[in-house]
């Protein structure tokens, strides 16, 4: 369940970045998709789905905050929208649990 919370979030504040606004809610946005990328690539790795686990942790260092990536704003927006249609796609894609050992 608080995978689905973290992802919601996380595809809403992408997607009001597309909006023009103070540089400092970007910087918010940018520490907000860290965590919660590390949040859930560590959940997936967890639950043995590793490839998943992948695409966030590549997730999370694209958007942290300490070494910005600098794309341009068009990109960026690109980028915002790409990765929110896919955490919303994401909720309702039931992944692959397979058993700890």
């Amino acid at each position: 369940m608080l995978e689905k919370i973290i992802k919601t979030v996380l595809a809403v504040l992408f997607f009001i970045c597309v909006a023009d606004l103070p540089y400092g809610f970007y910087q918010l946005v940018r520490f907000v998709a860290l965590v919660g990328f590390v949040y859930l690539s560590y959940h997936s790795f967890e639950c043995k789905n590793n490839s998943t686990a992948y695409i966030y942790a590549v997730l999370a260092l694209l958007f942290q905050p300490i070494f910005k990536i600098s794309l341009g704003r068009e990109i960026w927006i690109i980028l915002d929208i790409a990765v929110g249609i896919g955490l919303l796609i994401s909720i309702f894609i039931k992944s692959e649990k397979y058993p700890k050992h």
